[in-house]
């Protein structure tokens, strides 16, 4: 466990401010130069002190990856887990400690391959943490594996002749588990993931943020299309809540329904206006569903911002609900074991 809070609190005593300086470690940030991972960190760093949480009530639940050294980079408490089992050891945490705020740092190998049973059940718990899901579509700590991210086709170290398997999308992965928060984001675009970090803190229940990250070393430039200048207008869509669906360098694209079909549709013609486009609406799961379904569709951009914000009860509520209704019986209630085995149906007794 990664205690290294200052002596101020391990002394008992709660630290009700701090900064981004405090947050910063004392070793090195050992990731490669451009990762990014350092954006993220900055990013999340610059979140946390704004959040109204103290410090030692903050907590982060890492698995086995490049991102999953995270812990060590950040001065609150922290678990740096085994491989895929960091969304289990998080849900421990937050039914024995349900003040704390937790934030689960995973890779798209650690979360969706070794890992992706505890994730599915993790969204569809509800448990109230935050899910950071690092994609790089590779195994980066490895050096260069494919992983379940990966794309169809690509060459890699351990693919040398192409990949055969089709790639997850975890954004339909998350809502098909039952996700109540559902986000996705970039890594270069820093105002837009500090929106939905902020986005995916104030969210009561699992929240699932996908960040597409950067890999220099093994698999550098997978996303420059969707974060680079010149292209970027042209290949992102921006999920904006009450908005239409609209793209493009002059605002002059969208996306509207032929039925169930979406299709794009020109603006710029005269023959479609804003009126006949999608009002994204974050609230309805089938629509969430649908627009998430057009991540590997080169006919269409790819989607970025809030697929999915729905409100359903937690797991750790439901959990010391239970508790506190067991700690209430009153005395002498019929709950001894003797006459648990002699309720109807039990032929048992205790000597």
């Amino acid at each position: 466990m990664n205690n290294r809070i200052n002596s101020t609190l391990t002394n008992g005593a709660a630290e009700h401010n701090f900064t981004v300086k405090d947050l910063r470690p004392a070793a090195d940030v050992r990731w490669c130069a451009g990762c990014g991972d350092y954006s993220v960190l900055s990013q999340v760093q610059k979140l946390l002190p704004e959040l109204g949480v103290e410090r030692e009530n903050i907590a982060f639940v890492s698995g086995i990856g490049c991102s999953s050294r995270f812990p060590y980079y950040i001065e609150t408490y922290g678990f740096h887990t085994i491989h895929g089992r960091a969304a289990a050891v998080a849900t421990g945490l937050k039914v024995a400690r349900p003040e704390l705020s937790v934030w689960v740092i995973t890779g798209d190998g650690d979360a969706l391959s070794i890992g992706g049973n505890h994730t599915i059940h993790l969204l569809r718990r509800n448990v109230d943490v935050n899910v950071l899901l690092f994609n790089n579509q590779i195994y980066g700590l490895t050096k260069g594996q494919y992983s379940p991210t990966s794309q169809h086709g690509q060459v890699t170290k351990s693919s040398p002749t192409g990949i055969p398997d089709y790639p997850f999308n975890p954004i339909s992965l998350a809502l098909g588990a039952g996700g109540t928060f559902v986000a996705r984001t970039l890594d270069r675009d820093l105002k837009h993931l500090g929106a939905m970090l902020r986005r995916a803190a104030d969210h009561k229940g699992t929240s699932f943020l996908e960040i597409y990250q950067n890999c220099v070393v093994f698999n550098d430039g997978a996303f420059d299309e969707f974060t680079d200048k010149a292209t970027k207008p042209e290949r992102v869509l921006f999920l904006e809540h009450g908005q239409p669906l609209i793209f493009g360098v002059n605002r002059d694209k969208g996306i509207r329904l032929d039925g169930l079909k979406p299709e794009v549709v020109s603006l710029a013609s005269g023959e479609y206006s804003a009126e006949d486009l999608v009002i994204y609406d974050e609230h309805d799961p089938t629509l969430a569903f649908l627009i998430a379904n057009l991540t590997y569709n080169p006919d269409f951009p790819r989607p970025v911002g809030v697929f999915l914000n729905i409100d359903r009860p937690c797991y750790e509520d439901e959990i010391t609900a239970q508790i506190d209704a067991a700690k209430s019986t009153p005395k002498g209630s019929n709950t001894s074991l003797q006459a648990l085995f002699a309720s109807p149906g039990h032929e048992w007794s205790i000597a």
